[in-house]
């Protein structure tokens, strides 16, 4: 579908008093909280909020107390989303964007389209939810409203620039080090019991194999019983952390080309070999510019995303009620 550019109009003037009255509100059954013209229900909190609820609810079946502590703070931030949602659509209004409504009727009728399939597939599942067709052509309306909003007040202004990622890259060089490596080949022999004594009889017969002189990967692709078999026993290049202790001390013990004993564990006999050696070092830039990006693009989002949500509810009527 093509994109859509808001077109500002004349923009009306800054709306920071309240429509609905504080006496009004306060005879108001079931408000949580006005913002500018736009009331949000308890009962519009605990809808979004349902889903969360029933996942506390098994989580601390026991523990009531933690449940009620952990469910108010889901109430809150439920609330605290409604309220973004309606800033945004204050915002879309009085700052004076348009959107021509038979473009949001296509957009409704993509919905349609990709979800349901026909309108009177969506009518039947309206109907179980209790909403009507007006009600949820509203959702829709507004649910892209605030995405749009969102893009070009947040996402839009996102910048990377090559020395914002050089900067990271150099401030979080711990982040992105490797440490010794090897590169490694494997025979896994299985034992079928703790009592097994033929995996290391056969161990002992490939160790022999070895030392006259066939090679490595030929008894790997025979003999091994562990995943990489197939790859000759090929681990590629892993640090220590990656194996067991028992197996990590003896394969950064031995020198390139050359291989281990066979190394008697619990569920299985090993021999490694160490096809190379890689001292310490810290990942290319290239290697990593997508993680530095991905990271900062994170970091940018939060804060573009706060200060400009600060900033309608300075300048917006809101409040909230127990």
């Amino acid at each position: 579908m093509k994109l859509f550019r808001f077109i500002p109009v004349l923009a009306a003037a800054a709306m920071c008093a309240p429509v609905v009255s504080q006496a009004e509100t306060k005879a108001v059954d079931g408000v949580k909280a006005v913002v500018a013209d736009r009331v949000i229900t308890f009962a519009e909190v605990e809808d979004i909020t349902r889903p969360a609820a029933e996942a506390l609810r098994r989580q601390y079946a026991g523990d009531p107390a933690t449940f009620d502590r952990k469910l108010n703070e889901a109430l809150q931030d439920s609330t605290e989303i409604l309220v973004e949602h309606a800033l945004i659509l204050h915002s879309f209004e009085t700052d004076g964007y348009k959107v021509p409504e038979n473009y949001i009727d296509q957009i409704i009728q993509d919905r349609i389209r990709e979800r349901w399939g026909d309108r009177v597939t969506l009518m039947k599942s309206l109907q179980q939810q209790g909403i009507t067709f007006e009600q949820w052509s509203k959702q829709v309306r507004e649910q892209w409203i605030e995405q749009q909003m969102r893009f070009m007040k947040v996402q839009h202004s996102i910048v990377l620039s090559p020395n914002k990622i050089e900067n990271y890259y150099q401030s979080h060089a711990d982040d992105f080090r490797l440490d010794d490596q090897v590169k490694l080949r494997m025979i896994v022999l299985n034992k079928t019991s703790d009592n097994d004594t033929n995996a290391m009889a056969l161990a002992n017969e490939v160790e022999g194999k070895l030392k006259e002189g066939v090679p490595f990967t030929e008894m790997a692709s025979v003999y091994s019983q562990g995943s990489q078999q197939h790859q000759a026993g090929d681990w590629g290049w892993v640090e220590k952390s990656v194996l067991r202790k028992e197996l990590s001390d003896v394969a950064f013990s031995l020198d390139k080309g050359k291989f281990s004993e066979p190394i008697d564990a619990s569920d299985a006999v090993y021999i490694m070999m160490v096809d190379d050696r890689k001292a310490a070092q810290s990942k290319p830039l290239a290697d990593v510019r997508d993680e530095i990006e991905k990271n900062l693009r994170s970091q940018q989002q939060t804060q573009l995303q706060k200060q400009w949500i600060d900033g309608l509810k300075r300048k917006t009527f809101i409040r909230y009620f127990e």
